[in-house]
């Protein structure tokens, strides 16, 4: 039986109240999840946080960006100065490119939009904490890697030679299907291996690059000519 200490302390900033009630439900299901702080905007937030002990703080903040007072992006790039471990992940009905390069500039470890299911918002607290991730919805990856097109390399053939031998076969397929905007179970699906086991080459990519979020990879891959 799971016990208090054993939870994931998470955090919600949105100044909706509608949204508020629709996350809460969502999250209402998981036993292993404490929602322990839910904030209407970022100063609240910010305030809430402050002097607060370790022990107490969410580990996992899931953040609105346009909020009265200090916006999403602002409240992470403040929090994250001064709790360099929280781990943010944008939750937002908007896309714009604009947004999304603030956000992960700011600390941002992941870009959910809010029509994503229970599961999928359950799954990315792990996939950050366990493994590293950094969720993204598929729409925002695939808009993300189009925007990264915009600028090319000219040393293709350098950067295609050095993430060979870094690489193995296996892990280049595995990046291929990251920066397309799969997630681990569409990728386990499309090469016939475990969820896991695509999470764990994930994470050796994430290692062997030297990056820790599925953005930085994506940027990696295009702007070097890995694709």
């Amino acid at each position: 039986m799971k016990t208090e200490n054993l939870k994931i302390r998470i955090a919600l900033v949105d100044d909706n109240p509608v949204n508020r009630n629709s996350f809460i439900q969502k999250m209402s299901p998981f036993d292993d999840i404490d929602l322990c702080l839910i904030s209407p905007s970022g100063d609240s937030f910010l305030e809430s946080i402050r002097g607060m002990p370790m022990s107490k703080l969410p580990i996992v903040v899931f953040m609105d960006i346009e909020m009265p007072g200090l916006n999403g992006i602002e409240t992470i790039r403040i929090a994250k100065s001064l709790h360099e471990n929280l781990h943010f992940i944008v939750l937002t009905v908007f896309e714009d490119e604009e947004n999304i390069f603030e956000a992960i500039q700011a600390g941002a470890s992941g870009y959910l939009l809010k029509h994503e299911s229970h599961v999928t918002i359950h799954q990315s607290i792990f996939e950050i904490l366990e493994f590293g991730g950094a969720p993204m919805s598929p729409a925002i990856a695939r808009k993300t890697l189009r925007l990264l097109g915009q600028s090319k390399s000219h040393e293709s053939k350098a950067a295609t030679e050095l993430i060979d031998s870094i690489l193995s076969e296996r892990e280049r397929e595995i990046l291929m299907h990251m920066v397309n905007g799969y997630d681990a179970k569409r990728i386990a699906e499309l090469t016939s291996i475990s969820t896991l086991t695509v999470r764990k080459h994930v994470s050796n990519i994430y290692g062997k690059l030297h990056v820790n979020s599925k953005a930085q990879v994506i940027s990696l891959a295009h702007k070097n000519n890995w694709l």
